[in-house]
């Protein structure tokens, strides 16, 4: 079962942002409008993203976008006793519609991955989905803060970064491959092994945001915990296999949504607080950098007015984690490059 803390630890992460800018000398000014579209929202990620999106106080209009089953998804979700308002919208010709003024584009939308299906796997559906739907984002809210959830990662945020340049609205610092989970997973495994309360863990995940380009920095987390090499590179292995472990044990019948759908909404509610001024979020992402030789990389990021603010950099680094940053960088570089070159052909 579902733990309630769960969830009132996303309730109340965003209240905390919202209290601080009242706490900032903004106490008679309500929390900023925001508008956030979920595109996806019917899938297996979409429904529970939708869900939590909907408990976030830092959203006042929740809009749900997909090719079918959406206005069930909106009316379900619109009985919930939170600020926002929302709408489904359902079908191509309803996309425009669900995009005009936002805030945050979440973009969960795509097929999952199936047992045996390598991420690579689902590049051409996926790929075609994402380039269609950035399209329309250039078009109907150019300025929205893009948070990219569909697979694989490292080659869709690419993707959209080149339909964006076509259509002249590329700004670097407001697309974002959301790699959250990776960093939740690493902060849940740590925290069993160092033998920590949890919530006070924090682990930098760097890289990518599939198998070997998932980078965890376990020798930078916090707390600190002396633990044997060999458990810091079983770690490592399980946060890599972190997507193969979920999907193995749901047997074929689903890969990993509902974790998935809180680190997006962590994720999407970090950037609404960089927008509405609250000081110091910092959160990794794969985004355009230039920490490494590579176009694009997840690394800590600080976030504001602006979506990224800072780039940080990778920080001293142990020797494994070096050994394993100089093998994912092949891996990643062609990932990033099919991207571009399905976006250009």
């Amino acid at each position: 079962m579902m733990k309630p803390s769960m969830l009132r630890s996303l309730h109340s992460a965003a209240t905390r942002g919202a209290s601080h800018l009242s706490r900032r000398g903004y106490a008679s000014e309500p929390v900023p409008e925001r508008k956030v579209a979920v595109l996806g929202a019917a899938g297996g990620i979409g429904q529970p993203l939708s869900l939590l999106m909907k408990l976030s106080p830092l959203v006042s209009s929740l809009s749900l976008y997909d090719i079918a089953g959406t206005p069930g998804v909106a009316a379900d979700v619109s009985h919930i006793n939170t600020r926002s308002e929302v709408v489904g919208y359902q079908g191509e010709e309803q996309l425009g519609k669900a995009l005009e003024g936002a805030d945050v584009v979440i973009i969960p939308a795509g097929v999952p991955r199936k047992p045996g299906m390598t991420r690579d796997d689902l590049f051409n559906i996926n790929a075609g989905i994402v380039k269609t739907l950035c399209t329309a984002i250039s078009k109907y809210c150019p300025h929205a803060l893009v948070n990219m959830i569909s697979n694989p990662v490292n080659s869709t945020v690419p993707i959209a970064a080149e339909v964006f340049k076509k259509a002249g609205t590329y700004d670097e610092k407001r697309l974002f491959g959301v790699t959250t989970l990776d960093v939740v997973r690493a902060k849940t495994f740590y925290a069993g092994k160092a033998n920590v309360p949890i919530d006070g863990v924090n682990v930098p995940v760097v890289g990518g945001h599939a198998g070997i380009t998932i980078l965890p920095l376990f020798s930078q987390a916090t707390p600190k915990a002396n633990l044997d090499d060999d458990v810091i590179k079983a770690l490592t292995k399980r946060t890599q296999d972190g997507g193969t472990e979920v999907v193995e044990a749901k047997a074929g019948k689903g890969s990993a949504t509902l974790s998935m759908a809180y680190a997006g909404a962590l994720f999407a509610d970090a950037c609404l607080k960089g927008l509405n001024g609250v000081p110091d979020v910092v959160e990794c992402s794969f985004v355009q950098s230039t920490v490494t030789e590579l176009p694009f990389f997840a690394s800590k990021v600080r976030l504001g007015k602006n979506g990224v603010e800072e780039v940080l950099g990778l920080g001293p680094l142990s020797d494994f984690e070096q050994q394993c940053l100089d093998s994912l960088k092949g891996e990643l570089k062609s990932s990033i490059e099919k991207g571009i070159k399905f976006a250009n052909q």
